[in-house]
C-alpha cells in the first residue's frame, strides 16, 4: 500500500496543477474567446507531454537528485502534503506555486527522515524564485513597448487578428513550460523509486487535463481581474514575458513558478499603463503566499512524517 501512495499523491497534484495553472496558459485566451475550455485542455495535454519529454529531465534532476535524497516514504508524504495544500488554496481562489509547495514538502519530509539536504541547491532555487517575477516583468514591459510600435503600423482589424494569434502562441509556450518545469518538479521524487517514468508522465498529463476542465475558472479570475485590467496587448506581453522567463530557468534546471512569473508580468505592464489599475492589496496577498506557502509545506511535511512514521 505504501508504494501506491506516491502515485496516488502525484495524480492528485497533477490534477491540482491543471486546475491551478491552466489559467496561466490559456486563461486570457479563454476569456477573450480565442479558444474554448475543452480545446485548451486537449492542447494542454499535448504540450505538457512534449515539454516534459524534451526538456523536463533538467528540473527533475535538480529536485529529485540534487536537492534531497528521496525514498518511497519521503515521496509519498511530500507529494500528498503538496497536493492537499494546492487543492485547498485553489478552491479558495488563491494563486500558489506548486514548485514552492513541493520543494518545501520534500525538504521537510527529507529532514524528518534524516536525509542529506543540499542547502546550496535550495539557495539556488530560492534565488530563482526571487528573480523570475522580476525578469518576467522586465520582459513583459519590453514586449509591450514593441507590440505598441507594431500596432501603429497595422490596421485595427489586422492587428487584432495578429495579436490573437500571438496570444494563443504565448499560451502554448506556457503550456509547454508546464510540462518541462511544473510537471517535471512533481515527477522528480519518483526518480528514487525506479518506477516507469514514461507511464507516470502520461498519467500526469491526463490528470492535468482533467484538472483543467474541473477547477480552472476561479484562479483565472484572480489572475486576470484581481491584479489589474487585461486587454489583448498587455495580456500577450505578460504571457509571453512569463513564458520566455520560465523557459530560460528551465534550461538551467531551476523549478520556477509560472504563476508568479505571470503575476510579475501582469503587474509590470499594469504599472506601465497606470499605477491606478494595479491592485496593490492583491499583490501583497500574492507576496504573502509566496513567503508562507513553502514554510507551511515544510512544517506540515516534517510534522506529518514524524507523527505518521513514528520517527
Amino acid at each position: 500500500m505504501l508504494e501506491l501512495l506516491p502515485l496516488l499523491a502525484f495524480l492528485l497534484i497533477a490534477f491540482s496543477i491543471g486546475s491551478n495553472d491552466t489559467s496561466n496558459a490559456f486563461g486570457i485566451c479563454i476569456g477573450c474567446r480565442i479558444i474554448s475550455v475543452r480545446k485548451a485542455a486537449i492542447l494542454l495535454f499535448l504540450l505538457v507531454l512534449i515539454g516534459l519529454n524534451l526538456q523536463g529531465s533538467r528540473v527533475m534532476k535538480t529536485v529529485g537528485e540534487n536537492l534531497v535524497e528521496t525514498n518511497v516514504a519521503i515521496s509519498a508524504m511530500a507529494l500528498m502534503i503538496s497536493a492537499l495544500i494546492v487543492v485547498f488554496t485553489n478552491i479558495r481562489g488563491i494563486p500558489v506555486s506548486t514548485h514552492q509547495v513541493i520543494v518545501g514538502s520534500l525538504s521537510g519530509a527529507g529532514i524528518a527522515f534524516g536525509t542529506q539536504l543540499s542547502f546550496k541547491t535550495l539557495a539556488e532555487i530560492v534565488i530563482s524564485w526571487i528573480l523570475s517575477p522580476l525578469i518576467a516583468g522586465i520582459l513583459a514591459i519590453l514586449l509591450l513597448i514593441s507590440i505598441e510600435r507594431v500596432s501603429r503600423k497595422l490596421g485595427v482589424l489586422e492587428f487584432e487578428k495578429f495579436l490573437r494569434i500571438l496570444l494563443l502562441c504565448s499560451g502554448m509556450l506556457i503550456a509547454y513550460n508546464m510540462g518541462a518545469n511544473e510537471l517535471a518538479t512533481a515527477i522528480a521524487p519518483f526518480m528514487a523509486t525506479k518506477k516507469d517514468l514514461g507511464l507516470i508522465s502520461v498519467l500526469g498529463a491526463v490528470s492535468i487535463s482533467l484538472g483543467a476542465l474541473a477547477l480552472s475558472r476561479r484562479i483565472s479570475e484572480t489572475l486576470c481581474r484581481g491584479i489589474t485590467s487585461i486587454d489583448p496587448k498587455t495580456g500577450f506581453s505578460a504571457h509571453f514575458g512569463a513564458g520566455i522567463c520560465v523557459y530560460i530557468f528551465t534550461l538551467f534546471g531551476m523549478p520556477v513558478s509560472t504563476t508568479y512569473a505571470l503575476i510579475g508580468g501582469i503587474s509590470s505592464v499594469g504599472l506601465v499603463k497606470s499605477a491606478r489599475t494595479v491592485n496593490f492589496k492583491k499583490i501583497q496577498e500574492v507576496v504573502a503566499n509566496w513567503v508562507f506557502a513553502p514554510l507551511i509545506a515544510f512544517s506540515l511535511a516534517f510534522t506529518a512524517s514524524k507523527v505518521y512514521f513514528g520517527i
